[in-house]
């Protein structure tokens, strides 16, 4: 008490200092004042009496003191987990923040922000990105526990380490903190010997988290890269590939890439997801791979086929009834071979681009009403990227230059295919090529067969 009235006395010399302070609270005037802290707790009872306790004058200030004078004497350097650590201190009572702003500097930390007031917290936490919350429970306006169910609600803010500052006992507080996703508890008032250690643990905690994160980021970046090469290789192994079996027709040029673009359209307009969309573009390239087996002397026949023949050098026997020759059982069973030695070539694949495109190498010469080959399928039974590639097919042999035959007119074509509707092709696809006839037309023109 003698401490007490000497600190007043102190008071009273000061009554300019007094009179700004006036109506703010004389034990928080008090405390304040000589750098201190106090905790004011309120009772009302019988006869208005209110009872009043203050914390001995400066508990804190000279804890800071004392902490720092032991540092000294153990080390002439201050050091720290983390020294470029970003903290923010969010604490209605601004003593508190200069409390452990201050033990903390003495540790060698530097970048300190802070706000008393607990409705700019969350504003303040998403622009300075911290990496370290020291966070108040007990705060006027917005409590600490909401603003700690904000931040891990914020992808920015949802795995910054934060600790819990407060002078509650109760447990069911302490829980629902930690369930909210509070990292660690400091009670007040703060002892600077638990302070220190617990920052610098959450702070190591996060560095090595952010080393982790910015190296799982290196290597997605790296992985995307290398997926993409390794993509890329791919389409041009399988563009080769489906390129080897025309190389072998001199007169095919870009027919593969256009095959694959028509397939690509006709997919997109009937609704198939991207995935589908690209694995029918590559794979409808490779219809024709099965050439690779027909011997020479029937691919390579000079001049221009009879009607028993059939020039098993273009991959598109069944065309329209207008465009198709008659060939010989002879010509006829070497090209039923070329089919099914195109479905063997990939069937052993675990690709699904190469599964597909084996589907369609054995199915593509099939007819909707059942007369094609090499297994006579009709209708649905006909797998939906062989019908899809059949009018790819034969749309591109009817609108290109052939050894045997000049292209046909564009309008001419689509009547020739019109023609077929409900016997060659499938009658709902057609429809989606007719309705897509500007993009196909744009696909031709553009990849058009050099003379």
């Amino acid at each position: 008490m003698d401490a007490l009235r000497s600190q007043r006395r102190s008071w009273k010399k000061w009554p300019a200092e007094r009179e700004s302070r006036k109506r703010t609270g004389l034990s928080r005037q008090f405390v304040n004042f000589n750098e201190g802290s106090c905790s004011d707790q309120t009772a009302h009872r019988l006869r208005s009496e209110r009872i009043m306790t203050i914390s001995p004058i400066a508990d804190e200030m000279q804890a800071t003191k004392d902490f720092a004078c032991n540092q000294s004497s153990e080390t002439t350097e201050a050091t720290c987990a983390v020294p470029d650590a970003k903290i923010v201190v969010v604490d209605d009572e601004p003593v508190n923040i200069k409390v452990v702003s201050r033990l903390l500097r003495i540790e060698g930390y530097t970048q300190f922000v802070s706000t008393s007031d607990s409705r700019d917290a969350i504003q303040l936490l998403r622009q300075e990105q911290p990496d370290l919350v020291l966070l108040d429970l007990m705060m006027p306006h917005v409590s600490g526990i909401d603003i700690l169910r904000q931040m891990r609600e914020d992808k920015t803010l949802a795995h910054t380490p934060t600790i819990i500052l407060t002078a509650t006992t109760d447990r069911d507080t302490r829980v629902e903190a930690l369930r909210t996703g509070a990292n660690d508890f400091l009670n007040k008032p703060i002892d600077p010997s638990e302070l220190v250690p617990r920052v610098g643990n959450l702070l190591v905690l996060k560095r090595h988290q952010d080393r982790l994160e910015n190296y799982s980021r290196e290597l997605e970046s790296a992985v995307r890269e290398r997926t993409a090469q390794l993509e890329a290789s791919r389409r041009d192994i399988l563009h080769c590939l489906a390129r080897a079996a025309e190389f072998r027709d001199d007169d095919t040029g870009y027919h593969v890439l256009r095959v694959g673009r028509y397939a690509r359209i006709i997919a997109q307009g009937m609704g198939m997801d991207t995935a589908e969309i690209d694995e029918i573009e590559q794979a409808a390239q490779l219809h024709d791979v099965g050439k690779i087996g027909i011997a020479d002397d029937v691919l390579k026949k000079p001049g221009r086929l009879t009607d028993d023949e059939f020039q098993l050098m273009q991959k598109h026997a069944n065309l329209g009834k207008r465009v198709l020759q008659r060939m010989s059982p002879q010509l006829e069973l070497a090209l039923r071979n070329h089919a099914k030695i195109g479905s063997d070539v990939l069937g052993a694949a675990k690709s699904p681009v190469l599964e597909m495109a084996a589907r369609i190498a054995l199915t593509h010469h099939e007819w909707w009403d059942g007369s094609g080959y090499p297994l006579g399928l009709k209708g649905e039974d006909i797998p939906l990227e062989g019908r899809i590639t059949a009018i790819a097919d034969v749309f591109d042999a009817l609108s290109t230059k052939r050894c045997y035959k000049n292209a046909f007119p564009i309008d001419k074509c689509f009547t020739i295919m019109a023609e077929e509707r409900g016997t060659h092709f499938d009658p709902d696809i057609l429809d989606v090529f007719f309705a897509k006839r500007k993009e196909i037309v744009d696909v031709q023109m553009q990849y058009a067969d050099d003379e």
